[in-house]
Formats: structure tokens, C-alpha cells, sequence
């Protein structure tokens, strides 16, 4: 088993990257998001790897972070998950979304995957809601989470706008209804702020 690849970064694509360990190169097939986390051509790298066996294959999966290694492992987990669909979850969430997503039973959101049905999308909430740990950061409140309707409305809106489904989470993350006004507006307004800040 390869736990992990320290070396020179040969040559980053699409869905995988070249690493050179020492004259031996090394094919990673790396989720969107650890693929962006890594660095410039010719510079060191370290990645987290996960290797997968077949009788006809076996292929090298690689992670920016051991939090993205331990979801992905969770995921592949799951009856009719299999590494190349849990690679394009990861693609499309970081893992501290992923998480508050499957935790919330967000199945609007995990079905919004290319090549992930309500099927699935159910089977990964059922199988690993109460087996994931939800980092100390704070998300969005749980007075919204109980209405989803009003959430998941302004998340579209955004992604509507032109923002991707990463920065739209992350833009509504952390919303606390002021009183009554749990609105679609006021979420949208909030999430324009973050986003102008970041």
C-alpha cells in the first residue's frame, strides 16, 4: 500500500497529475480541488494517495489533505459509490461542505453532482451522516437548515449569477436569520458581501 508520494511535480491535467519520486514517475488521478491546492511544474509536492485494486487495474488516487483522503475512502464505502464518482463529489466540494451537506441531508445539493442520482445521493446520507465529524468552524445556522426551500433557493441564485457551487456554499455559510427576515433576499444579500470580501 502507498500512503503518500513526495516528489517534483512533472505535469498537472486533467483529473491527474506526474509525480517524479526519485526517477520512478507516479500517475495520480486527483479530485479538481487537490489538483488546484497543488503547485507550479518542476516545484516538490507531497500528496496523500489511496491505492486502488482490481484484477484488471490498479490505479493511484491522490489528496491535497488527509481530511480529503479519509472522506473519499468513506465514500467508496457506500454501496454503488465507487473511486471515480466519489472523485467527482470531491471535485465538487470541499471536504467541510461535503461534510455539512450529507450531515443536513442536502439531497437538492449532492444530486446537483454530474452522475449522482437521489438513489445515491440518499444511500450517501443514509450510510455516513452519523460517521462524519463536523469541523469546529461555524456553518450556517441551524434555524435555516430547518428550511431548506429558502437555502437552497438562494444557493441556485448565485450559482445562477455565475458563481460556482464551492463559492456559493461557502459565500452562505455562517447566516443568522436577524428575527423574522429568513428570506431568499436576505440570504443573497449576505452572501454578496463574502463574496465581495473575498
Amino acid at each position: 500500500m502507498i500512503s503518500f508520494l513526495r516528489g517534483r511535480l512533472e505535469d498537472k491535467g486533467a483529473g491527474s497529475v506526474d509525480i517524479d519520486v526519485n526517477g520512478i514517475g507516479y500517475r495520480v488521478i486527483m479530485s479538481n480541488n487537490s489538483i488546484a491546492a497543488m503547485p507550479q511544474r518542476g516545484e516538490l509536492v507531497f500528496v496523500y494517495t489511496y491505492m486502488h485494486v482490481r484484477e484488471d487495474n490498479i490505479q493511484l488516487f491522490g489528496f491535497a489533505s488527509v481530511a480529503e483522503r479519509e472522506l473519499f475512502e468513506k465514500l467508496i464505502s457506500v454501496s454503488g459509490i465507487g473511486p471515480k464518482v466519489a472523485l467527482a463529489i470531491l471535485s465538487a466540494f470541499d471536504v467541510d461542505s461535503l461534510k455539512q451537506a450529507i450531515v443536513s441531508e442536502d439531497v437538492a445539493l449532492i444530486t446537483s453532482i454530474p452522475g449522482i442520482g437521489k438513489k445515491n445521493a440518499l444511500r450517501v446520507i443514509l450510510e455516513l451522516k452519523e460517521k462524519l465529524e463536523l469541523p469546529s468552524a461555524e456553518f450556517i445556522s441551524s434555524d435555516l437548515i430547518k428550511d431548506r426551500s429558502v437555502y437552497e433557493e438562494a444557493r441556485n441564485a448565485l450559482i445562477n449569477l455565475g458563481y460556482s457551487l464551492n463559492e456559493a456554499q461557502r459565500a452562505l455559510d455562517g447566516f443568522k436569520p436577524d428575527g423574522a427576515d429568513l428570506s431568499v433576499e436576505a440570504l443573497i444579500k449576505y452572501a454578496l458581501k463574502n463574496l465581495v470580501k473575498a
